[in-house]
């Protein structure tokens, strides 16, 4: 058995309860993870936003579904950042290789906060065909600007520690 969980970062979930593309992919590849045995255990993390319901419940939904067995699922309901993503789910794995399961566009900032909370990490993307160009750029220009303000924020930090 691993001794990594795979920390699925939050992403919008509608009002009515249905997740974003980036949440069903997000969860749809850590599912993928725990079937082949890359990880033991997933702890999905993200706020509720309301009325909708929590990102990690929306994602719990999904691996609930794939058959995902209850123990294997740990729940961070609190995050509101990608920030307190990592620093709520850490504290719920202590000891646990943490492989952080988001979006490409996203990776970066990922990256960034993990290395600001001094937390090692392995950064695990699902593919995105689908998502069209001008999203892609929308995207890139949100997340450049994102990590400019994290390290306005929270300091600058080397690319390895």
């Amino acid at each position: 058995m691993s001794d990594a969980v795979a920390v699925v970062l939050g992403a919008r979930v509608a009002p009515d309860g249905t997740p974003s593309a980036a949440v069903l992919r997000r969860t749809r590849h850590a599912v993928a993870l725990y079937r082949v045995g890359e990880v033991s255990g997933l702890v999905l993390t993200g706020a509720a936003f309301p009325p909708a319901p929590s990102e990690a419940e929306a994602m719990a939904r999904i691996c609930r579904a794939a058959d995902v067995p209850e123990a294997a699922l740990t729940l961070e309901p609190r995050a509101r950042t990608t920030r307190e993503n990592l620093a709520f789910s850490a504290a719920l794995a202590p000891g646990a290789r943490l492989v952080i399961v988001t979006d490409t566009y996203h990776a970066a900032r990922a990256g960034l906060a993990a290395r600001q909370l001094g937390l090692a990490v392995t950064l695990s993307c699902p593919s995105a065909p689908d998502l069209p160009l001008r999203k892609r750029f929308t995207l890139a220009l949100r997340e450049a600007l994102a990590r400019l303000w994290y390290r306005l924020r929270y300091g600058f930090v080397s690319a390895k520690r």
